[in-house]
């Protein structure tokens, strides 16, 4: 799962990099795709962070991998791997985009007008968190 995040989050960036260079897309209502490079962390915020913000992403990637690789659940299996895919995404940009080694900007694209622009990466670790609190919600009710 986490292999199939990455590789999807590659891909649409590399696409909305060359797509949408000469501005956005109109899609429906106030929906669009719009190139945006997030020079900062999470949702805009805490610019001045951004290298910490990067290594505790790398950290995380590294637990995540321990912790993914003892569950016996599939749900489970599919939550962290979409976290997993997700941050180790977001993680490349800050690695490896301009303006440099952990600082670097992530692409975002994904303009729904009400909400900060985001990515598939950033999409995959919010649809894993949300499986993951479903999946601890119903081991307790179990």
């Amino acid at each position: 799962m986490a292999a199939a995040v990455l590789v999807l989050d590659a891909l649409t960036k590399q696409w909305a990099v060359t797509a949408l260079a000469d501005g956005p897309i109109d899609l429906f209502g106030s929906v669009r795709f719009a190139l945006i490079h997030n020079k900062a962390g999470a949702f805009g915020l805490g610019g001045a962070f951004v290298p910490f913000l990067a290594v505790a992403a790398l950290v995380l990637v590294v637990v995540m991998v321990s912790v993914g690789s003892a569950t016996a659940r599939l749900s489970s299996a599919i939550a962290l791997g979409l976290v997993l895919g997700g941050a180790f995404g977001n993680v490349l940009d800050r690695v490896f985009r301009s303006p440099g080694f952990l600082r670097g900007a992530v692409v975002d694209f994904v303009d729904v007008g009400f909400w900060p622009v985001f990515n598939l990466a950033d999409s995959a670790i919010t649809c894993g968190c949300l499986l993951l609190l479903l999946v601890s919600w119903s081991r307790s009710d179990a």
